[in-house]
């Protein structure tokens, strides 16, 4: 008899690791960052990125020199009427980076929801005879 796709047994090693999830841009603020960047190819001041994120302004600043050291953001800085500012944008290949992870984002998104169809949730485990409770 064949066995269903969502057998574990007919999972490769390793079908669950989702490498393309890079940890640079998978944390939550730099994802937020990243984001905000890649929807406004123009750039964005630091101000209006650090209200897009609700992140601080040290912890948006450090998080805007750990993607600028990885290549993924270029930040231009000027003096507008009489105060500096500070402009972020994606690099190519930040761009191209995420985009990637997007990509790979999906496979987890298809990947559950996969899972989701075939095996409905109200059957309990074979071989066991009731879940024990978190605490």
């Amino acid at each position: 008899m064949p066995r269903d796709a969502s057998d574990p047994s007919r999972r490769s090693p390793g079908s669950y690791a989702f490498d393309g999830l890079q940890r640079i841009i998978h944390e939550k603020a730099r994802l937020s960052i990243v984001s905000s960047l890649a929807a406004n190819p123009e750039g964005l001041v630091f101000t209006e990125l650090r209200s897009l994120c609700a992140l601080t302004d040290g912890n948006l600043s450090r998080q805007i020199q750990i993607l600028q050291s990885a290549g993924l953001v270029e930040v231009w800085k000027r003096v507008h009427k009489g105060r500096p500012q500070t402009l972020c944008r994606l690099t190519d290949i930040g761009r191209e980076q995420f985009l990637l992870y997007v990509a790979e984002l999906e496979k987890v998104v298809a990947s559950a929801q996969q899972a989701e169809k075939s095996t409905p949730n109200t059957r309990r485990p074979s071989g066991f005879d009731r879940a024990i409770p978190s605490f």
